[in-house]
């Protein structure tokens, strides 16, 4: 890079060039500073506030050193700030030649070897975060300072020259005693794990890679998927929640640390926001079809209602008493009992032409989309607080029923054959990159990373809580599901394809199709049907509303702490939840037309596809390449006491994204015609759909051009800010050496 300084010779503006070997933890106006040791080549020097006075060392030197007579002439005296009992103070550090002259300055204070004082830094040195070890008895009548500033006074006085006196005071008066920024946290560390669990562990699981493991192999698949979960989902996973419970910032105000890339959160809220105009649709449906299961008999099982056609087949009849003479082709025939019901008597289809001709929304599916909507905002309205404990029952739920339908299908007969169909391995299909592709797509939106969310949800975590282990269990708690859902699955599957006599590849398939088609037509023949059927449908809103929690938290916290950080303190959370639920419950009522199943395929295919996969790509590459692999190390150490070890890194700065490029490329490459069923697409609404995707990811460039114009300073000081953290650009401007412009910070690993 043109005009880089010399490698080492150049910090990072509100870097250290220390000669201590102790860690430097400096805090500046709501920020986290960088924390890595330096090792010098002189003397050590150990600044530090104790309750009563202030002590340091200074080892002197034939001849001053630069700093030390830029010092002289320009008359820069550093501040140093203390807590009392009555607030924060500010005082003046003894000057360079006091330092020399008296012995008592010079002598030496108590401190643990390598430099480090004695009293504890647990990190804590910004308004964001709490100290966990705090004697709050010993400070009535005495000064209690913070350990914050370990610096070598000849740093503190260069670094001090590149701060206006207004950013002094803003500086001084971050130091709390009570680092308390106001935003709220979970109950319970557990109150966030089964909520990152619950958003996590989503229909998707129950209804797509069952078929996605049959499809592609069997037990074959899980080698794929396990390589694609290790070396891609799980690394970005583990960046948002980092980034999230270290900043404690929303999607969008978190680019704070890299305004380049404040796009990202716009475009992560944007495709959360789409994703529930249609994802709720189908808590909605599940709703309808549990109402419906309330009866003696439930209402797919023959076909002698108003809603049926001529062609209707039904299974249980002999050839002789259906009134058509088609043969069964299975419950994926659009003359099944379960499909006329489906889409004749839910969504009414037949009153809709097309795209074109929606229609009015179904004023009972309006009704249970409220339902649903009101049981979103009430899980939301307060906060984490009230989410957290919705999240014990959605969470948990699904795996108390999953167990009794398993044992239930376990007893029918042919469910070992559709078990055996599900996990038959065939190590051929291994050379198919469809494979790979299924494999990689199916983590990558399982997983849920590059959505926001649970940079969201981290975002309310305590400062050292470990998310390292919930990011952990987290993970096989969603690949054990996904695997065990799938037995399940083809239980009821393999006994369909007993009883009617027809190959198991006319009963697989996935989607709203499965669950709302193939599995209804399989618990109609069962004794006590309606419970069972009430039991899957059940299990299935369970599941929906803690994702659908999730993406709607998302929405509302990153718009909502963007807006308080523009000045907006007096909007009220109540009331932003109020508004961006009724604005997704607006616009989500399209999807309950006639034709609003046109609708939803069109959102399901483009809102969440390539633009997703987008947000993770730049919220990886804007993290670990322009923030800085070694400085989000640094974080990390500080908030969870380890380093990040090389397999994150390596991961973190090249297999990641070099895994999400692949996926968008294959995904580009194969691209399929838009249809459902027999009706195809016009090309208008292609061009619709494509709108959409890139509605998000038009966010990117915009904002990070926008940033680059309204950025104030030279061109190279503004490309300068752009990259750099928000609380290094004063000092950026004020002639600092960005560590962002030199090798070491490309190259690091």
């Amino acid at each position: 890079m043109a005009g880089m300084p010399v490698l080492g010779n150049s910090v990072g503006a509100g870097e250290l060039r220390d000669t201590s070997h102790a860690s430097n933890r400096s805090s500046s106006s709501g920020s986290r500073r960088d924390s890595s040791p330096h090792r010098g080549q002189e003397h050590e020097v150990d600044v530090c506030c104790h309750r009563s006075e202030l002590s340091s060392a200074l080892a002197t030197r034939s001849r001053p050193s630069s700093y030390e007579r830029d010092y002289l002439e320009n008359n820069k005296v550093p501040t140093m700030a203390s807590l009392s009992s009555g607030g924060v103070i500010t005082h003046t550090a003894p000057s360079y030649e006091e330092q020399r002259a008296s012995p008592a300055l010079l002598s030496r204070n108590t401190s643990t070897p390598g430099g480090r004082s004695t009293v504890r830094d647990d990190g804590y040195c910004s308004a964001g975060s709490t100290p966990r070890a705090f004697d709050h008895k010993s400070t009535k009548g005495s000064v209690v300072t913070l350990s914050c500033y370990k610096k070598e006074p000849k740093v503190q006085i260069e670094e001090e020259g590149y701060y206006t006196e207004a950013t002094k005071r803003i500086r001084a008066n971050s130091i709390k005693a009570d680092a308390s920024d106001g935003r709220e946290t979970w109950g319970t560390g557990a109150d966030f794990l089964l909520s990152i669990i619950g958003f996590a562990v989503d229909l998707a699981n129950v209804w797509r890679f069952p078929y996605l493991c049959y499809r592609n192999g069997g037990g074959a698949f899980l080698i794929p998927y396990m390589l694609m979960l290790i070396f891609g989902a799980v690394p970005l996973f583990y960046m948002e929640l980092i980034l999230g419970q270290y900043n404690r910032q929303g999607p969008i105000t978190l680019w704070k640390i890299c305004p380049l890339f404040k796009g990202v959160g716009f475009c992560a809220v944007m495709v959360a926001f789409y994703v529930s105009f249609y994802y709720n649709v189908i808590i909605g449906w599940a709703f309808y079809f549990l109402v419906s299961s309330a009866r003696s008999e439930l209402p797919w099982l023959h076909c002698n209602n108003v809603w049926n056609t001529e062609q209707c087949w039904d299974a249980g009849r002999t050839n002789s008493t259906n009134r058509t003479d088609m043969p069964y082709q299975g419950p994926l025939s659009h003359f099944t009992p379960a499909s006329e019901f489906f889409h004749r008597a839910v969504l009414e289809m037949q009153y809709s032409e097309g795209l074109n001709d929606l229609g009015l929304p179904k004023w009972q599916l309006v009704a249970c989309l409220g339902v649903v909507y009101i049981t979103l905002y009430l899980s939301l309205f307060k906060g984490v607080k009230s989410s957290g404990k919705v999240v014990w029952m959605t969470a948990t739920m699904p795996y108390v029923v999953l167990s009794i339908l398993l044992a239930r299908g376990l007893l029918l007969p042919g469910a070992t054959r559709g078990i055996a169909y599900y996990l038959q391995p065939e190590l051929s299909r291994l050379r198919d990159t469809q494979v790979w592709v299924d494999a990689a797509v199916q983590i990558f939106y399982s997983v849920g990373a590059g959505f926001g969310v649970h940079l969201s949800y981290a975002s309310y975590n305590t400062f050292h809580n470990n998310c390292y282990r919930d990011c952990l269990i987290t993970t096989l708690v969603n690949c054990f599901t996904s695997f065990f859902s799938g037995f399940v699955i083809f239980t009821y599957l393999g006994f369909m394809s007993h009883k009617q006599g027809v190959p198991i590849s006319s009963v697989a398939t996935e989607g709203p199709g499965l669950v709302f088609q193939v599995y209804p037509e399989a618990v109609a023949t069962l004794p006590g049907a309606s419970l069972w059927a009430m039991l899957f449908f059940f299990m299935l809103i369970m599941l929906g509303l803690d994702s659908g929690m999730g993406g709607l938290e998302c929405v509302i916290t990153g718009l909502l702490d963007e807006a308080r950080a523009c000045g907006a303190t007096w909007l009220r959370r109540e009331h932003f939840t109020l508004l961006v639920v009724s604005i997704s419950f607006c616009v989500a009522c399209i999807n309950v037309t006639p034709g609003g199943i046109y609708m939803f395929h069109l959102l399901d295919t483009y809102a969440a596809g390539i633009s997703l996969l987008c947000s993770a790509l730049f919220e990886a590459l804007a993290v670990s390449w322009f923030y800085g692999l070694k400085r989000f190390s640094d974080d990390v150490e500080e908030m969870l006491g380890f380093r990040p070890g090389i397999y994150w890194r390596i991961c973190w700065k090249f297999i990641s994204p070099i895994f999400i490029i692949g996926v968008v490329v294959f995904g580009l490459l194969y691209q399929q015609p838009l249809q459902y069923q027999q009706y195809t697409y016009p090309q208008w609404a292609v061009v619709l759909g494509w709108g959409l995707a890139c509605s998000s990811i038009l966010m990117i460039p915009i904002v990070a051009i926008y940033k680059l114009i309204t950025t104030s300073g030279t061109c190279r000081q503004r490309v300068a800010c752009c990259i750099s953290p928000e609380a290094e650009h004063d000092a950026i401007r004020g002639g600092a050496p960005v560590s962002r412009f030199t090798w070491r910070h490309w190259f690091y690993v």
